[in-house]
């Protein structure tokens, strides 16, 4: 006769077998920078894995080509900057929800930085936000909302949007045109910025956070299908997002690295999966995130009406508060309670 204690091992093992007990997969669209690092901490530490989640990220050239796969739901979560693209997606009745921060601007944080070309600045060309008129300005793509911040800047030295040139080309090849001279500014993110100073064709002239405080650069987005048929998934995918994110707020200092060994874990985390050194990673300006997971709901409210008013968007009435989503976060910081920075 079995012993109890053979048929309880059996039924255990059972039941890990069981599809029941199989870890939920996500599928999540990442662009491949560090603005990942949340998506990157979370899987290194485990906190995917202590939700029973599998993650399987794939990355995109950018956030706009992640709306079609997100709307019919082959896609579970989605990364990057807001775009006319996303609204525009929203007055087709494709439901995409904003549900969480994923990288902006901050007091003493450098990572999104107006470069200038060396030369022009050498030459007495540019010298300040008066002599923006008339400059060739680099963009990743139409619709873009770093195209509103370079209508803040164009602002605060009295000029118009229309008073600059734009051209779009990605941030990989904005590198590139600027060596060549085919540019002469762009609103850059690392690690391009610092990889330009590096090289000594462009100068980093001012942080955008100067002249557009708390930029929402980039959002964590679900799909409809994410969010309403696997709810439970996405709260718990959520969770370890959230404490992902707080890890990576644990090893920074005012916008800079702190020395020890919490940012050591973290820019080891990023080498890895950047495919970067991480004495690079250590030298490069990290985003603000907020770790709570809430997004700046001002920033996008200005991003939207600058879209409005280029024509970008003509429904009007499509509002930030349509896309927007956070309870998911709301339920990852009631089961975490508040972020406490780390001592």
């Amino acid at each position: 006769m079995r012993s109890t204690k053979t048929v309880l091992a059996a039924i255990f093992g059972l039941a890990i077998l069981s599809p029941a007990f199989a870890a939920d997969k996500v599928n999540v669209g990442s662009v491949g920078n560090s603005g990942d690092v949340g998506f990157f901490v979370a899987e290194a530490k485990g906190y995917f894995k202590a939700e029973n989640l599998e993650v399987t990220l794939t990355v995109f050239d950018s956030a706009a080509k992640m709306i079609a796969p997100m709307g019919v739901g082959e896609l579970d979560v989605g990364s990057g900057a807001a775009s006319v693209g996303l609204y525009n997606a929203a007055a087709r009745q494709i439901d995409i929800r904003v549900v969480a921060d994923r990288g902006r601007t901050g007091p003493g944080y450098q990572y999104q930085t107006m470069m200038i070309r060396k030369d022009l600045i050498d030459s007495g060309r540019f010298k300040g936000y008066a002599d923006l008129k008339g400059l060739k300005f680099a963009a990743a793509a139409p619709g873009v909302t770093s195209l509103s911040v370079l209508n803040e800047a164009m602002k605060k030295g009295g000029h118009t949007y229309e008073d600059v040139e734009k051209v779009f080309i990605g941030f990989p090849q904005q590198v590139a045109a600027f060596q060549n001279k085919a540019i002469d500014g762009s609103m850059m993110i690392e690690p391009f910025a610092t990889a330009l100073v590096n090289q000594g064709v462009a100068v980093r002239f001012v942080s955008t956070d100067e002249f557009y405080p708390n930029d929402q650069i980039s959002m964590i987005f679900y799909s409809d299908k994410f969010a309403k048929d696997r709810n439970d998934v996405a709260k718990r995918f959520m969770k370890a997002y959230v404490r992902g994110v707080r890890d990576y707020n644990d090893a920074l200092d005012k916008g800079q690295w702190v020395k020890g060994a919490k940012a050591d874990e973290i820019t080891g985390i990023l080498s890895k999966n950047l495919n970067m050194t991480q004495e690079r990673i250590a030298g490069i300006f990290p985003h603000a995130a907020n770790p709570d997971g809430r997004v700046n709901i001002d920033s996008m409210k200005k991003d939207l009406q600058f879209f409005k008013d280029t024509g970008d968007i003509t429904d009007k009435s499509i509002t930030v508060e349509k896309i927007v989503d956070m309870s998911f976060v709301d339920a990852a910081v009631k089961d975490l309670g508040p972020y406490k920075p780390a001592k």
